[in-house]
């Protein structure tokens, strides 16, 4: 079930933009993410250490990220909750395992493309981070505010997606115009 960000459990939201220099009726963010391999996932980012596609019981399809976010580490369970060429909703219940244990925090992460140009699209990666009821308990034994965790996020949030967003556009870009991933 999904958590309605608010101004009392929202974490972070950052919103990066690349271009992709093809036409957008080449690019296909859908395939490109639901079928990521490994090893491309990685190249986006340092702190991205593996990816994997599976699917829902329902079966929805969905991306299984793990990666480093400032210091922790984030297991997401990314669901597609609408998926196609231009755009893609992805839902996860994260783990985030820190030095001081272990919680949850709810990651909606949206991708887009939207043509700008004949042979060029803006790519926009948008990450919201909500806390859960488990995240607000996580915090509070361990004496953080809501303000503490949040401004911690936001910074992690926004240095890790100023990283990755333009490799995942070129990752994207390639893709649309080889058919392939980056070698």
């Amino acid at each position: 079930m999904e958590i309605q960000q608010t101004p009392e459990n929202a974490l972070s939201h950052s919103v990066v933009k690349a271009v992709i220099n093809a036409p957008i009726e080449k690019v296909n963010i859908a395939d490109w993410l639901l079928n990521l391999p490994d090893a491309e996932y990685q190249k986006c980012s340092v702190n991205h250490i593996a990816a994997g596609s599976t699917t829902t019981y329902d079966g929805l399809p969905m991306s299984i990220n793990v990666e480093m976010i400032g210091d922790a580490l984030v297991i997401q369970h990314y669901v597609a909750t609408e998926y196609r060429a231009d755009y893609c909703r992805m839902l996860s219940l994260s783990d985030v395992i820190t030095k001081n244990g272990n919680s949850r925090v709810q990651v909606l992460w949206e991708l887009k493309a939207v043509a700008i140009g004949e042979n060029t699209c803006e790519y926009t990666n948008e990450i919201h981070a909500t806390a859960t009821p488990e995240f607000m308990t996580f915090i509070n034994e361990h004496g953080i505010t809501l303000a503490q965790a949040a401004a911690a996020r936001q910074a992690a949030s926004d240095v890790h997606n100023h990283e990755e967003t333009p490799l995942f556009a070129k990752s994207i870009e390639h893709k649309a115009l080889t058919g392939k991933y980056v070698d």
